[in-house]
Order: structure tokens, then C-alpha cells, then sequence
């Protein structure tokens, strides 16, 4: 499993793309799969993120439920979480070249 946050990253999520439609999807608290960050369970050091990917993998292998599951750097702010790089700023928010599709489609409120 690859993992795309810094070394020494404090705060942590889990990430991964559900294989049922390909749609990324967040590790929650409630050991559930949620489209949205704002749900994500955040990991507050190292072995606490540890303890989350392995949560995560289990929904790799047996269950075949998502694929790619991975830690990614978050940032708490006054308004939920952020994703940290710009990699995953993207991945949230859907493909960069049709703005009038996807996820950013729907949050801008363009129908196509």
C-alpha cells in the first residue's frame, strides 16, 4: 500500500476508491466509507495512523470493497478537514479537465 503524506505528518486520513464505481471514498469512524473528508476519521501521530491504514486494508483484502487504501496528510481547520497536498485536493474534488462534470460540477451547481 502506498502512502502519499510526509514523513512526521501529525494528522492523517484514510483514503481509498471504492471499486464498485471507482468514486474516492474516506475511512469514518464508524468503520464505514464515506465520499465526503468532512467524515473522515483523522489521526492524531504515527501509530495511530498505523492503526487506521490497517483498519482500511481490511476492505481491500478479503472484502474487495475498495483498492489503493493509503494515508494521506490532512490539516484540521475551523471549517472540517482539508487535504494537505495538492494531489488530494484534486482527487476530492473530481477531474480537473471537464469543471462542468464531476463533483466540482455538482458543488458549482452546473448542470450539464
Amino acid at each position: 500500500m502506498a502512502q502519499h503524506s510526509r514523513k512526521g505528518a501529525q494528522f492523517q486520513a484514510v483514503t481509498a476508491n471504492r471499486l464498485l464505481d471507482g468514486v474516492v471514498v474516506y475511512l469514518t469512524t464508524a468503520n464505514e466509507w464515506s465520499e465526503s473528508l468532512q467524515d473522515a476519521e483523522v489521526a492524531d501521530g504515527k501509530e495511530a495512523a498505523e492503526a487506521l491504514l490497517a483498519r482500511g486494508a481490511v476492505f481491500f483484502e478479503p472484502e474487495n470493497f475498495v483498492i489503493d487504501v493509503y494515508l494521506f496528510e490532512v490539516e484540521p481547520t475551523d471549517d472540517g478537514i482539508r487535504a494537505a497536498s495538492v494531489r488530494e485536493i484534486i482527487r476530492q474534488a473530481g477531474p480537473t479537465v471537464r469543471t462542468d462534470l464531476g463533483k466540482q460540477a455538482e458543488l458549482a451547481g452546473v448542470h450539464a
